[in-house]
């Protein structure tokens, strides 16, 4: 077991993470957080589908989903920062409540939208959606260290990502489900309102949270104040914060690679028809599902920063075994998930696809943790706000990398993913240069183990 760190109590062995689930510190706010993060993706997919599908619209429908991608991710640019704000200046609690309101009025426009068959209001909906995501977010990971001891925050970021991931996951499969119903429309407005219902008497039941910098003066000029947020989250005194920062965002980089892709690599490389996209989908969420609850164990309960280079690691292991057993495979058109089952060096590749997740949830849920251990706490709110910024920074270089590399370069898939492999390599050296405390604590743990 590797010692702690100066500034972190010895963690308490007996405790597990599954135990916060019982705890009212925890459970309403978890389910809050679930029950959004799974109606933001029935929304969104079972719009993909509509435009695809349901609405016969005029135009390109790669050029539409695009451009709902783009109308999702724009608040996070605008509104992130004075999510930050929001966050520090008034209580966490009663601002999750305003804002899951806010979620069910939305939803409400949303449920005529579909009602209506309005592909502009839905859009306008999608965008809605994400202003409310943007100001959710950093309130979200900022409360966390109020209502949790310091040894229970990689149990409990462990807990959310887990159901972060199987939230979409479950969303996505959800509205392909309502989507093929007759008066689909109806299905899936009666869904996204009751979730939103549901999430808002969920957030009830959320412990009071004081507010960690009340005299804070709100900014309104959004573009100055998104990138003063940013320059204060990049700028920490603790180097290790603004680093992890960084490497956060470098995980939603990758994640929106391989999500974006998963799609054209089981058509393309694999053969596959819809049915073989799910099931690699679940795999990959699945797989960070796993990798999140199993940092409680590897860290021996206490946040430990030696994951983050064991996960970048693993990243980089799996990016490069996978784009080593693609080209083995023959694609045959259209075969559904049982047929590729059948094939013996597919298992491969979906043992490279779980490798991915199970190594990335090792990355990411220390991150979190040791953002909000070491961020002061009149400036957690901000500091994250900044990381919500910087998420979407790298979420749209991820989209610029792939259309320069797929479609000017005309690279294929599995040599793109050989490419992400070989950068995530780089950021692994450059993070644990910048920060030496990621190696020496790599391999302390290691020692230990």
């Amino acid at each position: 077991m590797t010692p702690s760190s100066p500034d972190e109590p010895e963690a308490d062995v007996t405790h597990s993470q599954f135990g916060l689930l019982g705890s009212r510190r925890f459970l309403p706010f978890f389910i809050t957080q679930l029950l959004g993060a799974f109606n933001d993706n029935v929304y969104k997919q079972a719009l993909v589908l509509a435009i695809l599908y349901k609405l016969g619209t005029r135009g390109d429908p790669s050029l539409l989903i695009n451009l709902s991608a783009l109308l999702f991710i724009l608040p996070f640019f605008l509104f992130s920062a004075l999510g930050g704000q929001l966050g520090e200046k008034y209580p966490k609690h009663r601002l999750i409540r305003v804002i899951k309101v806010a979620e069910v009025s939305i939803m409400l426009v949303g449920a005529a939208a579909l009602l209506l068959g309005s592909l502009p209001l839905m859009l306008l909906v999608l965008f809605c959606m994400g202003t409310q995501s943007a100001l959710f977010g950093p309130v979200k990971y900022s409360i966390l260290p109020q209502h949790l001891e310091t040894r229970e925050l990689l149990g409990g970021n462990a807990l959310v990502e887990t159901g972060t991931f199987l939230a979409i996951l479950g969303g996505t499969l959800f509205a392909g489900l309502l989507m093929t119903r007759e008066a689909y429309a109806s299905w899936v407005a009666l869904a996204v309102v009751s979730v939103a219902v549901a999430g808002l008497a969920a957030s009830r039941f959320i412990p009071q949270a004081s507010p960690g910098y009340a005299a804070l003066r709100l900014e309104w000029h959004l573009p100055a104040n998104a990138w003063r947020i940013l320059r204060l989250g990049l700028r920490q005194q603790t180097p290790l914060v603004s680093r992890a920062l960084i490497g956060n965002s470098w995980f939603w980089f990758l994640g929106a690679i391989y999500l974006t892709q998963i799609p054209l690599y089981s058509r393309d490389v694999l053969g596959g028809d819809e049915t073989v996209v799910t099931l690699i989908l679940t795999i990959f969420s699945v797989g960070i599902a796993l990798g999140s609850l199993l940092c409680e164990r590897l860290s021996g309960r206490r946040i430990e920063p030696g994951l983050v280079p064991l996960g970048l690691l693993g990243l980089t292991c799996f990016g490069l075994l996978l784009w080593w057993h693609s080209p083995v495979l023959v694609a045959t058109p259209d075969r559904d998930w049982l047929e590729l089952l059948a094939e013996p060096k597919a298992w491969w590749v979906l043992g490279d696809i779980l490798g991915l997740g199970i190594f990335g949830g090792f990355y990411i849920v220390p991150l979190y943790a040791l953002i909000q251990s070491r961020t002061q706490d009149q400036e957690r709110s901000r500091v994250i706000a900044a990381g919500n910024i910087l998420n979407a920074v790298f979420m749209v270089g991820s989209a610029v990398l792939a259309i320069l590399c797929l479609t000017l370069l005309q690279l294929g898939i599995p040599q793109f993913f050989l490419l992400v492999a070989l950068l995530n390599l780089a950021m692994g050296v450059y993070l644990c240069v910048a920060v030496p405390e990621f190696s020496l604590r790599f391999r302390s743990w290691l020692i230990g183990r």
